[in-house]
């Protein structure tokens, strides 16, 4: 409980530092629109939001609270996870501390995102899986079952964890299990929960296959199966890998973790199909707590013995170590400059993923900087605009990131809401009037002069910290659109 709350505690202590990431910024906006689903996310986490901002307000503290309550409920999901592995007092706070150190769940923990709470739902699941499989309840099924739907209602990959688990399920009772309808309920009751997304999917000509398939194709890093492991120890923290690898040899060897192997089963094919998936190697971080659970319980009982009593200790000084080391790099613990003075001295460059490229701070840090400054420029063009302009102008904006800056920053800068033909911003659409003017951030001359008669450049932004695609960018006032503004909106989609 005291390594929970600490957690909490630093989360908000370093949540006013480097400002708001991109990504927040759209679901931000995502809950000022509520459905059933978003192209690049399910429902569940934008309704969360939604309700929280509306009790508690959308400042940056208010947007960081509960993604830093869930990183203090991780830890102690983690430490359940190890008593329930047989561990005692030393291997519940060896999982927490261990958690802590975990410089991915330290980082996604500190923005508001569903990954926060997809952390949780795995965490939740293994304890549920191994309850079900264990007493074969009909309620323990259930429990699970409405635990995978809730989770895929956050994030599909959740689906993963489902997929996994009924695999290492079937190895473990050899095809036994098929003759139980627990996991037909917990089926069941998962796929009912999932099925409103599904329905608003299909009712939106399944936006989110066309945005996996961009994403694979155009955004991620193709990786070779050594170089994603490689980037998997890294989110992970690369001197916690030897305690990882130790869990899973646990969970397959050690005789009184020997009745727990489906858990090491449902990792290694969780890990599996997130690499032949070409998915991003943060993706798999939600499969390890048993892993961490498990390497606390096998150091508990290596250290019970009189000769081996210093191990456990040793073990902790590590975790404290690695999370020393590697915790600038995930939450804004340093000041900007000494931060990019640690980062080179240290030599680690944490990569994100995706085919961008990075500047001095990585991605991750990056894009918290400049929004203000963008959200600045635009209202400073449009005021430069004749009154009768002003009042019936459009502000288009090239990505979510610049669109949500605009329209949470704008709100005190008396700006209209920005559009944006990027994932869910698309289907929002653009209004019905037709607007005089248009004030366009971020796209290419060449695009706008087919599309409208008179296209100015009027200003550039920038931002020393931002990525440099978020830098320099070219703000345009067009005027005189060439076709009918729902041909050009259709044009522009752009799901990725």
């Amino acid at each position: 409980m005291v390594l929970a709350i600490a957690s909490i505690a630093l989360h908000l202590a370093t949540a006013g530092r480097y400002g708001i990431f991109r990504d927040e910024l759209y679901y931000w906006d995502c809950a000022n629109h509520l459905a059933w689903g978003y192209v690049d996310h399910p429902p569940l986490s934008i309704a969360l939001l939604s309700g929280w901002k509306t009790v508690f307000g959308d400042s940056l503290l208010s947007l960081r609270i509960l993604p830093a309550l869930a990183g203090g409920a991780l830890i102690l999901l983690v430490a359940r996870l190890a008593v329930r592995l047989g561990g005692g007092a030393v291997a519940q706070a060896l999982a927490a501390l261990v958690t802590l150190a975990v410089p991915s769940y330290l980082g996604i923990t500190g923005v508001y995102s569903m990954n926060a709470y997809e952390l949780l739902f795995w965490a939740a699941g293994y304890l549920l899986l191994l309850d079900a499989f264990e007493s074969g309840r009909r309620s323990a099924w259930l429990a699970l079952g409405v635990c995978v739907g809730l989770g895929m209602l956050n994030k599909i990959s959740v689906g993963v964890f489902a997929l996994a688990a009924g695999i290492a399920v079937l190895i473990a009772t050899r095809l036994q299990i098929l003759r139980t309808t627990g996991p037909v309920l917990a089926s069941v009751v998962a796929t009912l929960l999932f099925a409103p997304h599904l329905v608003w999917q299909a009712a939106n000509g399944w936006p989110t296959h066309e945005f996996i398939e961009n994403a694979q194709r155009y955004k991620m890093t193709e990786m070779n199966p050594a170089v994603f492991l490689w980037n998997v120890t890294m989110e992970m923290g690369p001197s916690l890998a030897p305690l990882h690898f130790f869990g899973l040899g646990a969970l397959l060897f050690y005789p009184p973790l020997r009745r727990f192997r489906p858990l090491a089963w449902t990792w290694l094919v969780a890990l599996a199909v997130f690499m032949l998936n070409r998915s991003k190697p943060y993706y798999t971080i939600a499969a390890f707590p048993p892993l961490i659970a498990a390497c606390a319980v096998w150091v508990e009982a290596v250290a019970r013995r009189s000769r081996l009593r210093w191990v456990a200790p040793l073990v902790a000084v590590h975790a404290v170590v690695s999370f020393v080391v590697t915790a600038p790099f995930a939450i804004p613990l340093l000041p900007v400059e000494k931060f990019i003075a640690y980062q080179d001295a240290t030599g680690i460059r944490p990569s994100s993923g995706e085919n961008r490229d990075t500047a001095a701070l990585p991605q991750f840090f990056a894009d918290r900087f400049g929004w203000t400054d963008l959200a600045e420029q635009v209202a400073g063009v449009v005021q430069s605009l004749p009154p009768e302009e002003r009042a019936a102008c459009l502000i288009v904006a090239r990505n979510y990131g610049q669109a949500g800056a605009i329209n949470y920053f704008g709100r005190e800068r008396g700006l209209p809401r920005a559009v944006c033909q990027h994932n869910s911003y698309y289907l929002w659409g653009c209004g019905t009037t037709e607007p005089k003017v248009y004030v366009i951030v971020g796209q290419d001359r060449e695009g706008l002069d087919t599309t409208f008669a008179e296209v100015n450049e009027v200003a550039r932004t920038g931002a020393h910290y931002a990525m440099p695609d978020e830098t320099d960018v070219p703000i345009w006032v067009c005027r005189g659109i060439r076709m009918p503004l729902d041909e050009a909106w259709k044009r522009g989609r752009m799901y990725i």
